[in-house]
Order: C-alpha cells, then structure tokens, then sequence
C-alpha cells in the first residue's frame, strides 16, 4: 500500500522533539503554556500600568500574533498543494466522489451528535436558572452566510482572490479542479505532478520551521488570556463552564472512539495518545484552519492517514465540522433561553439541531466564528440575540477548548474514511512510537 511510507520519511511532524538533545517539542509546548497561565497570573496580581502596556498589549500580543500569522501563512499554501498532490494521486476521480461522500456524511452526523447531546444536557441541568440577567456588555450580531450564498461561492469567480481571503471552501473547490485537470493531461499532467509534489515537501519543511516557535508562541497566547480573563469572571457562570466542558469531554473521549471502533474497528486510545499535539496547538490558537498544518502532519506521521486522503478531508473538516461549537451552541442556546425564562417547544429545539447543522457548513474556522454562529439560531428560534452578552467574558476560554474537539473530530472522520479506502497504514497506527524517532536519526 502506498501509504507506508507517510509516517516514515522526512522530520516535518509536530511530535518530532529535538534529535535526542532534550525535551520534545510537545513537552517544550506544554511547559509554554503553563508558564503562561502561572505568568499571566502573577502578572495580574502586579497589576501596573506598564505591564499592560509593555508586556500583555506589547510584547506578548506581538509574538502570539507573529506566531499565529506564521500558521496562518501556511494554511493556503498547505491544502491548495496537498489537496492538488493528493487528488493527483488518486488517479481515478470516482474515488474522489467516495471520499467526499463518506466524509460529509461523517461530519454532519457527529455534529448531530455533538447538538443533540448538548440540548438533552442543558434540558437536564438547567444551567440557566437562576443566573441573574446582565446585559450591560452590548453585543452586535453579525450576518452567518446564507446556505444559498455557500452554495454560490463554492466555485470562486477569482481563486487568487479566495486564496488571499482565505476561504476555504472555493480553494478546495479550485485545488479539486486542478488536480483533476492533471490526471486527464497526460505527459503535460505527470510534469506538473511532479512539480507539486516537490513543492509539497517544501511546504512541509515550512511547516517544521515554523513549529519550532511554538513554544514561544503558545506562552505569549495563554500569558496574554490569563491576564486578561483572571478567576473572578468564572464565578457567576460556573454551570454553564462546567456543563460546556464536561460535554466537549463526552464528545471526544466517548462519541469518537465509539464512532472509531463501530465504522473503523481500530483502538481509540491509540488515536487519542497520537492527538495531543494537535490538541496544544488547537487549544492555543482557538482556530481550526491555524491548526490545518499540524492536524494534517499529525495524521501522516503519526496516525498512517494517506495524504491522498489526509489533504481533502482535513480542510473540508476545519471548514464544515464544528462539533465542539455545536456543543456550545447547545448549551448556550438553552442558557440563554432559562435565564429569560422561555420554554422551547419540542420543535423550536428540532429547529435549534437542524440550524446548528447546517450553519457550521461554510463557516470559517477561525476564533470566535461559534459565537457569530450563535447569533443566527438565537433569532432563528426567537431568543434575544443580547442574550449573547452574557457568555461573552467566557467564551475565549470555551473557544479553545471547543477548537481542540473540532479538530478531532476531523482527524477521526480522516482515519475512519482512510480505513475505509484501504488508505491507512496500520502499522503506523499501532505504533506508539511513529513519526518520533525519525528526529532521533537526523
């Protein structure tokens, strides 16, 4: 099978540490973000004027930032190459109708999941009732994108355009086109293969430069979110946290190995010990498409995921798989409908599910995207959309944890479909150790 050398060739995985002369860069990431939070902490205790300006609004927004346009900077790049290289592979395009079949499926089905676990819970433990109503903060809603408008811009009028805009869904359109354009062009074709596929391994170096900031970048991230959000503003929304996070837990350590052994027959904890990575970064940028890159190593070095298979589902899932913002979605929608004491007809919360579905399709994965999101089922089912204001001063937090299950569920969807299209390479699955020790031998 082809795919068994997608975990062995080459030292552009997020997991590789550093050749055997310390720690790892998972570990140096993980000790980047506890820094922060303790950093962000202590520095909110000094509480000067020239920490706020110097440190939290200079010097630690200028290296998150740089760190989060460098990931940015490889997400177009990354799928338009990947995508044309892997499509290019395939040889035949029937295989492509397959592999977009199962993969939408796959995604609006865990999103369903993902609604309709979050409305039962908020049903149950009620995390609206009682909460004293503060509106103070203002909260303007912004207009989600039509089903329709998706629909029509699917086929981008000027793909350098969509390119430059990043989005993603035409440059998956226009990255589908030539690569099926080059396996009908014959010699001419094969050439320009080859051209991508070199420009693939540049592409994937680019992305190893750029992970060895990560540890900088994460602990200017979470220092300036710890400073920023202190303890005090969990307190009045304690129920509604813990609800939202103790769902996210259930959709990714119960839905998805569920969904891993049913449709994929393979051992979920290996899976999810291979996804901590990605787990960091997606946890610090609150981004899906930011984590495109790392996602996507993380499914061919370590997981055994083809790239054939990994190019095409990875940005279609940071694009239209938002199971972990559905579950905010959930939870918030009946949050803020017990704190103005209305009571959801049965069809009103079938309406909520549908909603959420179908919403998540074309929307960007980028921070803050759920709450925009949010706005648009608020009014759909006649809730005040000011309501929003409430859970604003958490969100930030919530966000990267919800980032963390989107991603996962894209990785999930990835390896069940590549399992499915004899695309999986399972030894590199049931190897603990893949895509590591490549580093240990540069």
């Amino acid at each position: 099978m082809n795919s068994a050398s997608s975990g062995r060739d080459g030292n552009n995985d997020p997991d590789t540490s550093t050749g055997g002369r310390g720690l790892g860069l998972n570990s140096r990431i993980l000790i980047g973000l506890g820094a922060g939070v303790l950093v962000g902490l202590i520095l909110r205790a000094i509480a000067a004027d020239w920490v706020d300006v110097w440190l939290v609004e200079g010097g630690f927004q200028i290296a998150g930032q740089l760190f989060i346009n460098g990931l940015q900077m490889l997400v177009v790049p990354l799928v338009l190459v990947s995508l044309i290289t892997g499509v290019s592979a395939l040889g035949d395009p029937s295989r492509l109708g397959r592999l977009g079949g199962k993969s939408i499926l796959l995604y609006l089905l865990t999103t369903g999941i993902a609604v309709s676990l979050a409305l039962f819970a908020g049903l149950v433990v009620r995390p609206g009732e009682g909460v004293e109503l503060n509106t103070d903060t203002t909260f303007t809603a912004e207009e989600a994108p039509s089903l329709t408008e998706v629909i029509i811009q699917l086929v981008p009028k000027n793909p350098i355009s969509a390119m430059a805009e990043g989005n993603m869904l035409p440059i998956i359109v226009f990255a589908l086109l030539i690569g099926i354009a080059i396996t009908m062009a014959g010699s001419a074709g094969e050439r320009t293969r080859r051209f991508f596929d070199d420009f693939n391994v540049v592409i994937m170096k680019l992305v190893t430069i750029v992970m060895h900031f990560a540890p900088y970048g994460v602990f200017a991230l979470i220092a300036r979110m710890s400073y920023s959000l202190g303890g005090e503003v969990f307190a009045n929304l304690a129920v509604y946290i813990a609800l939202v996070l103790a769902m996210l837990l259930v959709q990714m350590l119960v839905t998805y190995p569920l969904l891993l052994l049913l449709f994929a027959r393979l051992q979920p904890l290996q899976f999810l010990s291979k996804m901590r990575s990605a787990w960091l970064f997606a946890f610090s940028t609150a981004s899906s498409n930011a984590t495109i890159p790392v996602t996507m190593t993380t499914l061919e070095k370590r997981i055994g995921v083809h790239n054939s298979v990994a190019s095409f589902t990875v940005p279609l899932g940071a694009t239209i798989n938002m199971d972990g913002t559905a579950i905010m979605q959930g939870i918030a929608t009946a949050f803020i409908a017990q704190a103005y004491g209305v009571d959801l007809t049965l069809g009103q919360y079938l309406t909520v599910i549908l909603m959420v579905i179908m919403a998540s399709i074309g929307a960007a994965g980028v921070p803050g995207v759920g709450i925009i999101l949010l706005a648009t089922v608020l009014k759909q089912v006649g809730l005040p959309v000011e309501g929003i204001a409430m859970i604003l001063g958490v969100d930030r937090i919530l966000d990267m944890a919800r980032t963390a299950v989107n991603i996962t569920g894209d990785a999930m969807v990835s390896t069940v479909v590549a399992k499915s299209e004899n695309e999986l390479d399972i030894d590199i699955y049931n190897d603990p150790d893949a895509g590591i020790e490549q580093a240990h031998t540069q």
